[in-house]
C-alpha cells in the first residue's frame, strides 16, 4: 500500500473521530440546555393558588341590599305642614297605590308616592304635581317638587316626615301619632311607722 493512500486513510479516520466527538458534545450540550430550560420553565410556570372569592356578607338579622316595595294605600286624617304648597293644619291624605291626594282647607295637591322598606326602615318620595309628560317646547317647565321622607306606619296610622338634609320641609301625621302618652308615675309605698309615746317616769314621792 502506498504511503499516500495510508496518509489519506489515517486523515479520514481522524476526521471521522473528531466529527463523532463534536456530535457527542452537541448532543450533551443540547440535553443540558433542555434540562435547564425545563427546570427554568417549571419554576416560572407555576400557577399561584387562587384565592376563593368571598361573598358579600352583612351583620345583623337583615340584608341591607334587599328592598321591598311598601304599600301605604289608605285614607288618613291628621295634620300637615308643607309651607311650599301652602298646606297647613287639618288635612286628609288619600293614597291609592302610588297616587296620592292631599287636601288641607281649600288647597289640594296631587302626585305620586313610592315607598321602599329596608331592614325595617321605610323611605318614601312624594312628587307633587301632574306627571303627564309636557309638550316639547323651547321653554320646558320647571321640574316638579319632590321631598324625601321617612315613613312610620302602624295599623291605620301613618307619619311622614322629611329626612335630614332635605331642603323642603314636610310633615304629616294622623291623629294620635307623634305625641307620646304621658306615663303615670307610681308613688312609692309609704312605710307605716308605729308612733311610740315617749316614756314617762313616775313622780318621785
Amino acid at each position: 500500500m502506498r504511503k499516500s493512500t495510508i496518509y489519506l486513510f489515517v486523515l479520514g479516520l481522524a476526521v471521522l473521530i473528531m466529527a463523532a466527538v463534536a456530535s457527542a458534545g452537541l448532543v450533551a450540550a443540547a440535553q443540558t440546555n433542555t434540562s435547564t430550560m425545563a427546570n427554568t420553565n417549571s419554576g416560572t410556570m407555576r400557577h399561584k393558588p387562587r384565592k376563593p372569592k368571598t361573598k358579600s356578607t352583612w351583620t345583623g338579622r337583615c340584608d341591607p341590599e334587599k328592598q321591598e316595595q311598601a304599600d301605604l294605600s289608605g285614607d288618613y286624617t291628621g295634620k300637615v305642614n308643607y309651607p311650599d304648597a301652602s298646606l297647613t293644619g287639618d288635612a286628609t291624605l288619600n293614597i291609592a297605590g302610588n297616587d296620592f291626594t292631599l287636601t288641607a282647607g281649600a288647597t289640594t295637591q296631587k302626585g305620586r308616592i313610592t315607598a321602599v322598606t329596608t331592614c325595617g326602615y321605610t323611605a318614601a318620595t312624594m312628587m307633587f304635581g301632574d306627571l303627564t309628560p309636557p309638550t316639547p317646547s323651547r321653554n320646558p317647565p320647571d321640574a316638579l317638587p319632590a321631598v324625601s321622607l321617612r315613613v312610620r306606619k302602624m295599623g291605620d296610622r301613618v307619619t311622614l316626615m322629611t329626612v335630614p338634609g332635605e331642603k323642603r320641609s314636610f310633615s304629616f301625621g294622623t291623629a294620635g301619632t307623634g305625641k307620646p302618652r304621658p306615663r303615670k308615675h307610681r308613688g312609692k309605698g309609704k312605710t307605716k311607722t308605729d308612733a311610740t309615746a315617749p316614756a314617762t317616769t313616775p313622780p318621785q314621792q
